[in-house]
């Protein structure tokens, strides 16, 4: 047998694979961790990509807004909020007018112990920090994208003489990467901008890993230059978020930048499909809840057969974390009426249940986690185990005593590709 350990919440479990049935794990092409964090992001700061240095960019006078990310991602941001600090202080930027604001999109507020573990008690003794909330009233009007999305954002955010976006680039399954513009559209951006956007989902090439043609990604760029982003400062960080490399300076040159090593670290060469995935969403936070955890399933979808089966290892402590998502999946059991429902109303959360209900035409999903059977069961059509290693065995039953077998520890953040087709996937 093969014991694979897989992060579950803020722990791992044990998946035992018998030797003749295991294919591998497949894993990020893990990099250590430089030696020094706070020296490498310093060496961003002043070797900026395609633009100067924030310290020439802003002025004594300056009110400056720095987007973070919230609590639903594992960013280690508070790596990178003392030494953005240091560089406006350097140009003469006053602490109290600086302000931090969590770029919640349409997620919950972060609370305040949330706040402390995120960017840290010495920043929080500094500056100010917000969480956005995308359905406040006061927030303002941009200007229209090509697509025809209407550009709303924060209003703290809008009236900053400089606009700071701070984050971490990873895959994302219909943006192509996280990073970069996302620190705008949707981190601080309206429900209405942030829901014109994601209905775009449905397109071809809004996929994980893709970029050029890709509608999601191009309107959200294009968001970004029309809110005036100053600079960027994001980092790329491997399975344990130690930070392997820090890119600064333009909000698209340097974002660029960093999906190339994103891509040669979290794109997996393989060379065959397996009958059955067991894959961890990565634990905490990227299991905080079903809504998140499923990007495990998007991505193990990549490297199962048809009508094989995926084990998600998730603990969910927060259920299923989106009353839409679940609304969706109890009123909508036809594919083809979400495509339809959501090119005419795209409510946040739909897509959640577009993504799970096409993958559960293609496979069976048997859950490992503390959500009550109730909605795992009868609201997302799950199968559930309450260990993973019953999971193992019933995972057997449906794929055969012969079925090949792949695990992927960190599912949210890794993309399986065939060897011949890792330059278009």
């Amino acid at each position: 047998m093969v014991d694979v350990w897989l992060p579950y919440g803020r722990t791992e479990v044990c998946a035992r694979i018998p030797t003749r049935n295991f294919l591998g794990s497949i894993e990020p092409e893990e990099k250590s961790g430089v030696a020094d964090s706070r020296a490498e992001i310093e060496r961003a700061l002043s070797q900026p990509i395609g633009t100067k240095r924030l310290s020439e960019i802003a002025k004594a006078s300056d009110r400056v807004a720095i987007v973070v990310d919230d609590a639903t991602r594992a960013t280690p941001s508070h790596l990178m909020i003392l030494p953005l600090l240091d560089e406006l202080n350097e140009a003469g930027v006053k602490d109290e007018d600086v302000t931090l604001i969590f770029g919640c999109g349409s997620h919950r507020p972060v609370n305040p112990e949330e706040t402390k573990r995120l960017v840290g008690e010495e920043a929080l003794a500094r500056v100010k920090a917000i969480s956005h909330n995308c359905k406040a009233e006061d927030q303002v009007f941009l200007d229209k994208t090509s697509f025809g999305t209407k550009v709303y954002v924060n209003k703290v955010f809008a009236e900053a003489d400089v606009k700071v976006l701070a984050g971490d680039i990873n895959l994302h399954y219909y943006a192509g990467y996280g990073g970069g513009r996302k620190g705008v559209l949707p981190a601080v951006s309206s429900a209405e901008t942030i829901q014109k956007n994601h209905a775009m989902l449905l397109h071809p090439k809004a996929v994980t890993g893709v970029l050029e043609g890709n509608p999601v990604h191009e309107d959200m760029m294009e968001a970004a230059r029309l809110a005036k982003v100053n600079f960027i400062l994001n980092i790329v960080t491997n399975s344990k978020k130690e930070l392997i490399q820090a890119f600064a300076g333009d909000v698209e040159q340097a974002f660029l930048e960093g999906t190339k090593l994103v891509d040669e670290m979290y794109k997996v060469p393989i060379e065959q499909r397996a009958n059955i995935v067991v894959v961890s969403a990565g634990g905490h936070p990227m299991d905080i809840n079903l809504f998140q955890a499923s990007k495990g399933i998007h991505n193990a979808l990549k490297a199962v057969k048809r009508k094989g089966v995926i084990i998600l290892v998730a603990e969910c402590p927060e259920g299923h974390g989106n009353e839409v998502f679940c609304e969706w999946m109890e009123k909508f059991n036809d594919l083809k009426r979400i495509e339809k429902e959501i090119k005419k109303r795209f409510v946040l959360g739909g897509h959640k249940a577009y993504y799970l209900t096409k993958a559960l035409q293609k496979v069976n999903i048997i859950l490992v986690s503390v959500m009550p059977d109730y909605y795992a069961v009868n609201t997302f059509k799950l199968r559930t185990a309450r260990a993973l290693n019953d999971a193992m065995r019933d995972a057997f039953e449906l794929a055969g005593k012969n079925a090949k077998v792949y695990a992927m520890p960190y599912g949210s953040a890794t993309l399986p590709v065939f060897k011949t087709e890792e330059q278009i996937i």
